[in-house]
């Protein structure tokens, strides 16, 4: 076996993405193929990539965990002084990506980004492990530390300053991203790959487009 890199490839055949079988709406689409994500038990079917751009126009990407959609948009939360929430406030714009190798699926969505109103953090904030709300305080994300060791120290500083019930940090919260572009991505034979995309539309609606692969 080869073990050259350009040798990597693989024929996609699980699926295929037809105008007559898709929704007219991107959100239901995209209920249909996560509910379908879940349904298969793909890894971490909630996991998706955010790009930013920060005031230097350099672009980044991290995975987070999708945490709740809508028509509203798409919420994921996060430390608002993190790289990404930085550069959220020069650029109040991002891309979102899931991938789900095992259906042979992507779907891309990008538009607006806004802060969620600090009662709906909060509820998302009390619902997570106490171990996960103690770590919101303790690590000062994206910024340098000297060792593990300080992180640790950290957690156990405000475990014993909160116990039970720590409050959501001021720089602790949710991010909704507003969708004026949605795109289905289903892996076919030969890279001919069926590609939809909708876009919105004057009025509020949407169009929907088939994109060459």
């Amino acid at each position: 076996m080869s073990d050259k890199l350009s040798d990597l490839r693989k024929s996609y055949e699980k699926g295929e993405l037809d105008e007559r079988h898709a929704h007219d709406e991107p959100l239901a689409q995209f209920d249909n193929w996560f509910a379908h994500a879940r349904a298969a038990e793909v890894p971490e079917p909630n996991a998706m990539t955010v790009a930013t751009v920060g005031a230097d126009g350099r672009p980044s990407t991290r995975v987070v965990l999708i945490k709740d959609y809508d028509a509203r948009g798409i919420v994921w939360y996060t430390n608002y002084e993190s790289r990404k929430g930085r550069e959220l406030a020069a650029h109040p714009f991002a891309a979102l990506q899931f991938h789900w190798v095992e259906l042979e699926r992507v779907v891309r969505i990008e538009g607006a980004v806004e802060k969620v109103d600090a009662a709906e953090s909060d509820e998302y904030f009390n619902s997570r492990p106490l171990t996960s709300r103690i770590g919101a305080w303790a690590s000062p994300q994206s910024q340098p530390i000297p060792s593990r060791a300080t992180l640790v120290a950290r957690a156990a500083e405000f475990g014993l300053k909160f116990g039970l019930h720590p409050p959501r940090p001021p720089h602790w919260g949710g991010y909704r991203l507003v969708p004026d572009r949605w795109e289905f991505w289903q892996g076919r034979p030969s890279r001919l790959h069926d590609r939809l995309v909708y876009t919105r539309a004057d009025g509020g609606g949407w169009a929907r487009q088939r994109l060459a692969p």
